[in-house]
Order: C-alpha cells, then sequence, then structure tokens
C-alpha cells in the first residue's frame, strides 16, 4: 500500500516521503495513528503544495539566519570577569554566559550553537565559532578582560 508519511518513522522514511509498507502494517498502525496518510492522487497534489511551502519557509529561515551572520561577522565581545592572583578567573567562561553576553547586545543565540570545545579558564582574546541551521557559520571574537 503507497502512504505519504506525515512524520518521521524510523527504518520506514522521513516525513513527507511516498512509501511502499504491507497493508496490514497500514491499517493497523500508521493510518490508526495518523502517521500516514493513503496516497491518492488528491494526497499527491496536497502534498507538492506542502513540499512548495516548506521549501518557501526554509529559503526565508536561510535568509534571516545569513543576515544575522552578517551583523555579528568578527563582532568584537568583552565579557568582564573577577580575577583572582596570577590573572585566574574565578569562575570559568561557559557557551551559556557567551549567549547571554550576546543577547545583551541584542543578538540571539543558543547556547547549542556556540561551538567551544571546553570552557575559558583564562583572561585574553578568543575566537568563537557559531553553528547555525543550514551548516551556516560564523565567528566572533571575544575578549576576556579583568572586571575593575
Amino acid at each position: 500500500m503507497r502512504l505519504i508519511l506525515l512524520e518521521d518513522i524510523e527504518k520506514i522514511g522521513k516525513k513527507y516521503e511516498v512509501k511502499e509498507v504491507s497493508p496490514g502494517f497500514a491499517r493497523n498502525f500508521l493510518l490508526k495513528e495518523g502517521k500516514a496518510r493513503p496516497a491518492t492522487k488528491e494526497a499527491l497534489n496536497w502534498l507538492e503544495s506542502v513540499k512548495e511551502k516548506e521549501k518557501e519557509k526554509t529559503e526565508k529561515e536561510k535568509e534571516k539566519i545569513e543576515k544575522m551572520i552578517s551583523e555579528i561577522k568578527g563582532k568584537k565581545v568583552v565579557l568582564e570577569m573577577k580575577v583572582g592572583e596570577k590573572d585566574q578567573l574565578f569562575e570559568s567562561v561557559s557557551s551559556r554566559k557567551i549567549a547571554q553576553k550576546l543577547k545583551e547586545e541584542g543578538i540571539e543565540v543558543k547556547e547549542n550553537q556556540i561551538d567551544l570545545e571546553e570552557p575559558i579558564k583564562s583572561l585574553g582574546d578568543f575566537k568563537i565559532k557559531i553553528k547555525f541551521d543550514h551548516n551556516l557559520k560564523t565567528e566572533i571574537n571575544l575578549k576576556i578582560k579583568e572586571e575593575k
């Protein structure tokens, strides 16, 4: 039986793919649970319009991210931290702290988008990579200096 999948289903296929499955599996699970619909002519026309809308949505998201990247690429961000003897930080600088600082400066970045191998534990200048959806990336310059 040919069906249009309405969500990702492990070992069967991804959302909006047309797949051939056994009639029993289709009737007893996929159709009953609302995870698929029969691939009729009308449903296939619906699928084409949905795919077109998804493509437009993806393009708009990508444009928005590219615009944000052009605004923040190479941006210099300064974090002032409390420092002990021998210029050692009292607390390390994590992705969360960097994301909070960027948010204060009007840049919406989630902490899981900041590519930081390990927390920063010293003063200095650092290049921080930020990864976005659609394989888009950028870098900012982070300066950690002593709080006065």
